[in-house]
């Protein structure tokens, strides 16, 4: 694909997280009376994320902490580290296309630390002293370095950089999710780009990785009628990049699988039973000390939380 795309519009604003957002009144489109009103009323209802989503593939109960009742978790080093990464290739672009260097890239790398820790001084619990965050902040820094030896951001002109996308389906569930890139070539075609800090996942999980990209998908064809060429994920951890050309026929089916989860979601929501369901990623669980499975007592579900999801089909 080349690398020269032109512009895509992005949908409304907002600043909503990836998955259910905070638990505000929607307002339906009937009393919504213009197109940014009725932008601002999908922002304030609740809204299914790809994370969101396999958190409840992966344990009803795990989505139940996250979304419902909406418990802190502690930083993780890892995600951290990710969110660190890609708010300095976020900001890479804003430099005209010469000063994009991998040393204008570690130039940027203690800015977007000082602003993270300014926003999230709870990272700094993190580590257990100077030793153990100058190692963690070589990691973020060879990371970066991996980005360089995997593309050219000299070559490239990104249409949108954490773009924020949401879509209703026809069952009324909507979709939300932020886009690290998206890249436009002179045709029109569309690439979404993904970065991720870890390794590439083996071949036999490769599909499952895929599945937030699909999502993406999804939306943006829904959005703006035209099947993203190629989603792209760019895995800085091992520098592989794994790549997928969707067919529509597969988002038609990805879009039946998400309103046959979302009907799953909400009647479990209405029954209240949010099962526990163990696996090996069980080991990585900030929620293990509530969690029936390990001897824990969940808290009492929140009236509050369960109503603001369901109100994700309010229409």
């Amino acid at each position: 694909m080349p690398d020269q795309p032109s512009t895509l519009t992005a949908p409304a604003d907002g600043t909503a997280p990836d998955g259910v957002v905070s638990p505000d009144r929607a307002t339906t489109p009937d009393t919504a009376t213009s197109p940014d009103a009725a932008a601002a009323s999908r922002r304030r209802r609740a809204a299914l994320s790809p994370s969101r989503a396999k958190d409840f593939m992966q344990c009803p109960l795990l989505f139940r902490f996250r979304t419902v009742d909406r418990l802190p978790e502690p930083p993780s080093p890892a995600a951290v580290k990710g969110s660190l990464v890609h708010a300095v290739l976020e900001h890479l672009f804003d430099l005209p296309a010469a000063g994009r260097t991998e040393d204008a890239a570690h130039a940027l790398l203690d800015p977007e630390w000082a602003a993270l820790r300014e926003r999230r001084p709870e990272v700094l619990s993190m580590f257990t002293g100077p030793e153990d965050l100058g190692a963690w902040l070589a990691q973020a820094r060879s990371l970066l370095t991996q980005y360089f030896q995997m593309e050219n951001p000299q070559r490239l002109e990104p249409a949108e950089r954490e773009m924020l996308v949401e879509t209703e389906l026809g069952s009324g569930v909507l979709l939300r999710g932020f886009v690290d890139r998206v890249d436009v070539a002179p045709n029109g075609a569309v690439r979404v780009v993904d970065y991720k800090t870890g390794k590439s996942p083996r071949p036999r999980f490769e599909n499952e990785a895929l599945f937030q990209m699909r999502f993406y998908g999804l939306m943006l064809w829904r959005l703006h009628g035209r099947v993203p060429a190629r989603l792209q994920l760019v895995y800085l951890g091992d520098g592989r990049t794994l790549t997928h050309d969707p067919q529509e026929a597969e988002l038609v089916a990805l879009e039946r699988e998400l309103d046959e989860l979302w009907g799953t979601i909400a009647a479990t929501a209405r029954s209240g039973d949010f099962a526990p369901k163990t696996s090996r990623l069980c080991d990585w669980c900030s929620f293990q000390a509530l969690c029936p499975a390990f001897g824990g007592q969940p808290p009492e579900l929140p009236a509050a939380g369960v109503e603001h999801l369901l109100s994700v089909a309010t229409r």
